[in-house]
């Protein structure tokens, strides 16, 4: 039996997951009183979310509901990347938050140097924005899974297409 197994590493998320956690938000903002009349606005755009609020203040409780909606529909806030704080007219604040997609390639040599270092008979492949891991044994491909959970990396990691 010489056939090879395989998975991808990728960093995505589900976008719809991420809608519905921003109309959330807008629906808990609505309806917290501290957060009730402070005039924000959540936009979604193709890769970033736009905040625009009252103060600064204001801002930071916005991020602790994104968060813990985010968390609770099984989203990594590794996905977001918080961009400066600006002012705008009138004492208000806008803050644009990069939405992070995709290994970049300093992070796929890096993983796939890793993968290779600890395991000498599987290979990682970088195929783009994602890794293609394969090998002989299921058992080492299940290895290298937990070898990459364990490790810290500043994007949110999925396993897919195994086979």
């Amino acid at each position: 039996m010489a056939s090879n197994y395989s998975f991808d590493i990728v960093s995505d998320f589900d976008r719809q997951e991420l809608v519905n956690a921003l109309d959330q938000v807008r629906r808990e903002i609505a309806s917290r009183y501290d957060l009730k009349n402070t005039d924000t606005e959540i936009t979604l755009e193709a890769d970033t979310v736009t905040v625009k609020t009252d103060s600064e203040f204001t801002l930071t409780s916005v991020h602790d509901v994104l968060q813990s909606k985010a968390v609770k529909r099984s989203l990594s806030l590794k996905i977001f990347d918080y961009g400066k704080i600006e002012s705008a007219s009138g004492n208000r604040v806008i803050q644009v938050i990069a939405l992070k997609k995709g290994i970049e390639q300093d992070l796929a040599k890096k993983i796939s140097k890793l993968i290779r270092d600890e395991f000498n008979k599987v290979q990682a492949t970088i195929q783009g924005d994602s890794l293609r891991v394969t090998s002989k044994s299921k058992d080492e491909l299940q290895a290298v899974m937990q070898l990459v959970k364990s490790e810290d990396f500043p994007v949110a990691l999925q396993f897919t297409n195994y086979r």
